[in-house]
Order: C-alpha cells, then sequence, then structure tokens
C-alpha cells in the first residue's frame, strides 16, 4: 500500500513537472516565433528602403540645393556667417551632450548657451564690419534654429515669472496670469502666428515696423511661455514646503529661497517637460511656411515647385524628415545630458 502511494505521487510529479515544462516550451517557442516575424520584417522593410535609395531614387533634388536647405536665400558671398553659426551651436550641443569634466566649461555652459542668440543676430543680421541683410534672405535649416533657439530663451524667463505670478498671494497677480496661461492653451498656435504676422502691424505706431522674423519670434515666445509656466508650476508644487520653511528657519529671504531653492529643483524636475515643449516648438516652425517664411519646409515646397524637380516629393519629405528626427535627438541628448548631470549635482 506504501509502494502504491509512493508510485502515484511519483507519478504524479512527473505528470506536473512534464506539463509545466511543456507549458513554458510553448511560451518560449511562441516568444521566439513572434521576435522572428518582427525581425524578418524589419530586415525585409529595410531592404526594400535601402533598394529604393540606392537604386530607384534621384537624390540630385537634395545634392543640387543642399545651400538652400541650410541657408535659404541668404547672399551666397555671405553664406558663411549663418555656418559659423550653425557650428557653434553644433560644437556646443556635443560638448554639452558629452559632459566633458572641465570646471570652467561646466560653470560657463549656460553663458555659451546665452551667447548663441547676440551671435546669431548680428552674424545673420549684420553690423559692425560686416555687410547687414535683410531678414527676408533668412531661411532653411538657419531660420528654424533661429527661430526655435530665440524664442525659447524668451519664452523660459517669461514662463518662470508666470509659474510664480500664478502662486502669489496677490488676487490680482494670480488671476492675471491664470488668465494668460489659460487663454494661450486654449488658442491654436496657428492662430497665435497669424495674429503675430497680419494684426502686430496695425498695432505699432505710424512709421515703426517689426520684421516678419521677429514677429514670428514674438508669437512663438508668447504661445510656448503658457505652456512652460504650468511646467515650472508642476515642479514648484512637487517641492516639499519643510524645504522652504528651513530655509526661512536658516534666514533665507522670499527672493533668496526663490533664487536657491524654488527656480533649481523647479527646473530639474520640469526639465524632461520643458524638452518636449523645445522640440515641440522646433516641429512647429514648420507652420510658418503657411505664413510665407521660407523655413525648412518652406524651402522644400519652393523646391517641389520647381519644374525642373516637380514629382520627387519622395526624395525631398524623407530629408526633411531625417533632418527633424537629428535635429530633435540631438535636443533630446542634450536634455539627458543635462538630467544626468543635474541629478549628480
Amino acid at each position: 500500500m506504501e509502494k502504491k502511494l509512493i508510485f502515484t505521487m511519483n507519478l504524479n510529479f512527473i505528470f506536473k513537472a512534464f506539463k509545466k515544462a511543456k507549458k513554458n516550451f510553448f511560451n518560449i517557442s511562441l516568444n521566439n516565433f513572434y521576435n522572428l516575424f518582427v525581425v524578418v520584417n524589419i530586415l525585409i522593410l529595410s531592404y526594400q528602403i535601402l533598394k529604393w535609395a540606392i537604386f530607384n531614387s534621384n537624390w540630385l533634388v537634395i545634392i543640387s540645393n543642399l545651400p538652400l536647405f541650410a541657408y535659404g536665400s541668404f547672399p551666397p558671398d555671405q553664406q558663411w556667417r549663418p555656418l559659423v553659426w550653425i557650428l557653434s551651436i553644433i560644437s556646443i550641443s556635443i560638448l554639452t551632450i558629452l559632459n566633458p569634466k572641465w570646471k570652467w566649461f561646466r560653470k560657463n555652459l549656460l553663458i555659451a548657451w546665452i551667447i548663441t542668440i547676440p551671435l546669431g543676430i548680428y552674424l545673420l543680421y549684420g553690423g559692425l564690419g560686416i555687410n547687414p541683410v535683410m531678414s527676408r534672405n533668412f531661411g532653411g535649416l538657419t531660420l528654424t534654429i533661429f527661430l526655435t533657439l530665440t524664442s525659447v530663451f524668451l519664452a523660459l524667463p517669461i514662463g518662470v515669472l508666470l509659474a510664480f505670478s500664478r502662486q502669489s498671494s496677490l488676487f490680482i497677480i494670480r488671476k492675471l496670469s491664470a488668465l494668460y496661461i489659460d487663454t494661450f492653451r486654449a488658442i491654436p498656435l496657428i492662430a497665435v502666428l497669424f495674429f503675430g504676422q497680419l494684426l502686430i502691424p496695425l498695432f505699432l505706431p505710424f512709421g515703426f515696423e517689426i520684421d516678419r522674423v521677429w514677429r514670428a519670434i514674438f508669437a512663438f515666445t508668447l504661445f510656448v511661455a503658457a505652456y512652460i509656466a504650468e511646467d515650472i508650476r508642476g515642479g514648484l508644487q512637487s517641492i516639499p514646503y519643510s524645504q522652504i520653511e528651513s530655509a526661512k528657519s536658516l534666514g533665507l529671504n522670499q527672493l533668496q529661497i526663490i533664487r536657491f531653492i524654488l527656480i533649481p529643483q523647479s527646473l530639474q524636475i520640469a526639465l524632461p517637460a520643458l524638452t518636449n515643449q523645445s522640440i515641440g516648438l522646433f516641429q512647429n516652425t514648420s507652420l510658418m511656411s503657411i505664413l510665407g517664411l521660407a523655413e525648412l519646409l518652406g524651402i522644400g515646397r519652393s523646391i517641389l515647385a520647381n519644374p525642373k524637380f516637380i514629382g520627387q516629393y519622395i526624395e525631398v519629405y524623407i530629408w526633411l524628415a531625417s533632418v527633424y528626427w537629428l535635429a530633435c535627438t540631438i535636443m533630446a541628448l542634450i536634455a539627458r545630458s543635462l538630467e544626468k548631470r543635474l541629478m549628480v549635482v
């Protein structure tokens, strides 16, 4: 009887082990099948894309128009100016991503980024020893970067100010900032851009004029500042109030608390959201092609209107998508590098 019981227990154990092994083997085989299916389809798709790109496409439309994509209608003998500016931005971006352990570089990184704005204005507009160039000649990647970089640097301090104003103890300031933020978040960006291009000149004094590039920057700044304010406000709300109480007990006044505690931590917390805003702004500059500014997408559309390149939509839009992807990837890598650095600090 005892031997029979032991035999039955062993048989049940073997049966359960076999069932479990069969189930695991089936799951593994099914997962391997799915993985193999995905890999094979990716390889087939990649082969077809490479086959088309090498043998069936005509990249002459891109190669012959590279200066146009990069600088727009900037005078050919002055194209070294936007080139120098773009190379300086690329150099600072690479150094920011690599994050070298140079104390002088880490100390002056923010200053280096801020300097790119007046440097770009000087090189693009001219003056003080170099020939002036009208803003209507700006275009391509140069104009896209100029719109994005300038708008972000102008919108960031406005957004921080709006975030603190929305949490102000003063009723009027709190309500006005809330009204501004809610208004611009409820209006489509294209409507704000139309306002900047068409209505702003009507409110200017007679004889006073703002060129179209700066009207676009003004519109982008007002729009993005509202979203940045909400991102910063989210960062402020995540800071424990005990830190503020500790700062007050150490004798710090309100301005010192804002400068040394609230702003650094809120920017660190809101950095991923601010990165999304910057990338979105870079992509949204393509809306300016609707309003007549020849930024990157506008240049592509003007090239496709050339009878010589009619019908080559795929090559042009794949090239534009690649440029946008590369630029947005660099922005994401910069933000990731800054995030790691702030967490280490």
